[in-house]
Formats: C-alpha cells, structure tokens, sequence
C-alpha cells in the first residue's frame, strides 16, 4: 500500500534559538560542472540548506548557485568548515571561504575534524590535504589543540560573519574534552558525523542530545554510489509502501530526529531525496536491526594518525 509523500520542510531549533533545515544538500565529490546546477534544483525543489567545506573545493560553485538559485539569501541555510590546516587562524580561513562563496555570512561553520595539522611539509601550498611525515603518519600539530581552535572559533560569532559555530567528526570524549574546558563557553550547535544504517551512532546521538547538541548525518545512503539503497532490507520496505529506497533511508534518518545530508547531483535523486513518509513502527525496527544482522561498518576513515579520531 502506497504511503503519502510530501517535501520535508521540517526544521529543528539549535541550542543558540536558530533554526536549521532537517533535509539539506550534500555536496562532497560533486565536481565543479555538476554542483551549480545540483543546488540550483535543490532550491527550486524546496531545499534551504546546502552544505559544504573548504576542503570540497566546491565553494564558488555553492556560493553562486545560492545567489542565483532565486531563493532569497535568508531563506538558504548555508554550511562550511574549517580545514585542520587552517585551524590556528579560523577567521582568516573563514574569510577565504566568505570569498570564494561570494556570500556575507555564513549560517553554521563547524570544525572539520577534531586534529590541527602542520603545514611545514606542504611544499605547493595546497593546504586542502593531510600533510605527511616520511612515516606515512599525518603532521599533527600538538601545539594546538581542538581546544584552542574552538576557543578561536567563539570569537567568530561577535564578528556578523557566521550565526552558528558547531563540531564534525567528533567521538563523545572529544566533546567532553570541549565541553569541560574553561575557555569553552559556546557550546557547539551541532556535530556532523557519518550516520547511516550500517552505522547507526546510536550512543553518539543521545550523548549529542544530553548536551543540546543536534547531530548531522553525512554519507546517509552509504557514501559514493549509495550503495544502501541496493540493500535487500530497504529494497522490501520500500516495496511495501510505495517508494523508493532513498526515501526509505532519508524517511528513516529524519524519523530518528537529527539533520540529514544527502548527496546527489541527479535532477530526479535530487528531488526524490527531499520526499519524506513516516516509516510504521515494524519497518523502524527492520531499519534499526540492519546494522545487528550485519554488522556495523564505518565508511569514512581517514586515517590522522598518532592523532586518534572516533575515540
């Protein structure tokens, strides 16, 4: 039987009162020639938030399509991040970002990782890149913590520049070393973190929750090629109510009441991806024990070490 859908316009209230769209637009890997026009259509579809960092180099792209998109600039919810290469001076490389966006301000600016990397060995100046040490282990800078870089980032909110400061990639005891530390006095409005049904985070989230902090879900359908909405368990589900497998996944990850970000450059993905339906309380748990049945596998790991990431 058919289930009724209908564009998520939902949005969820940030510990700091602002408001953040629950469905936005993902756009790692889309390339240059792609991401103008994959905004564009989210826009006209009904999408008002778009994400994306310095480290995508997709920014000018972004920024032009969120001028031209016909949506006012007040309406577009707009996120960037920071890179571990320029976290000594976040303001400055947040600058870089307000150029190359072309924008005034941005609505959220998050911490990409939890690291600060050296640029000592970067010899072509690129600094969008984990820089290594003939050992193959990333140029941690130990001299500059997550902490420090955070308690440059609260000072960005004074500026008019960005309205929200918040974390990505960060395990639970990152966030309680952030949180306990005297100069932190913001806390962070979100952490965006891989979040998929082979990964679900639970713990992660309702830690997130005890602190205010809502979480974002990247790589929601699995990471390139989507490979979840092949997934024998969501292909039944969305047999048995009429839709597509990502809307059973996208459906599935706002059910469970955090921010979700998928990724498409497809006019049709795109727009299927924004239709939402309530999953009944049988085809919840069938999504929820997927990661029991077949175990949990994490997609995103970058390697940053001696620096430990989801620890």
């Amino acid at each position: 039987m058919a289930v009724t859908l209908k564009n998520c316009t939902e949005t969820i209230t940030l510990n700091n009162g602002t408001k953040i769209p629950v469905i936005g637009l993902g756009t790692y890997l889309s390339k240059q020639n792609e991401v103008y026009e994959a905004v564009v259509t989210a826009a006209k579809a009904g999408y008002r938030h778009v994400d994306t960092a310095a480290f995508y180099k997709n920014e000018e792209q972004v920024g032009k399509a969120v001028k031209d998109c016909g949506v006012p600039r007040s309406e577009m919810y707009v996120t960037t991040k920071v890179w571990p290469t320029e976290l000594r001076d976040p303001e400055a490389a947040l600058d870089k970002s307000l150029k190359r966006l072309g924008l005034e301000y941005i609505d959220l600016y998050l911490m990409h990782w939890p690291v600060t990397l050296k640029t000592d060995t970067i010899k072509d100046g690129e600094l969008m890149c984990i820089p290594r040490l003939p050992d193959g282990n990333a140029d941690v800078d130990k001299d500059w913590t997550f902490v420090q870089a955070w308690e440059a980032m609260q000072k960005l909110l004074k500026s008019g520049k960005v309205k929200s400061i918040g974390v990505s990639n960060f395990s639970i005891n990152n966030i309680k070393e952030l949180l306990a530390a005297p100069t932190t006095t913001v806390v962070p409005v979100v952490n965006q973190v891989e979040v998929q049904p082979l990964l679900p985070n639970d713990e992660l989230i309702e830690f997130c929750r005890s602190k205010d902090i809502i979480t974002q879900a990247y790589c929601p359908f699995g990471g390139s090629e989507a490979p979840l909405i092949k997934d024998a368990t969501v292909v039944e589900i969305a047999k048995g109510n009429g839709v597509d497998a990502g809307q059973v996944i996208t459906s599935w990850h706002v059910q469970r009441g955090y921010v979700v970000l998928p990724k498409s450059v497809k006019e049709s993905r795109i727009i299927s991806n924004l239709k939402t339906f309530t999953l009944s309380d049988a085809d919840m748990t069938k999504m929820n024990n997927i990661s029991k049945t077949q175990g949990e596998k994490r997609l995103n790991n970058v390697n940053f070490s001696p620096f430990p990431i989801f620890e």
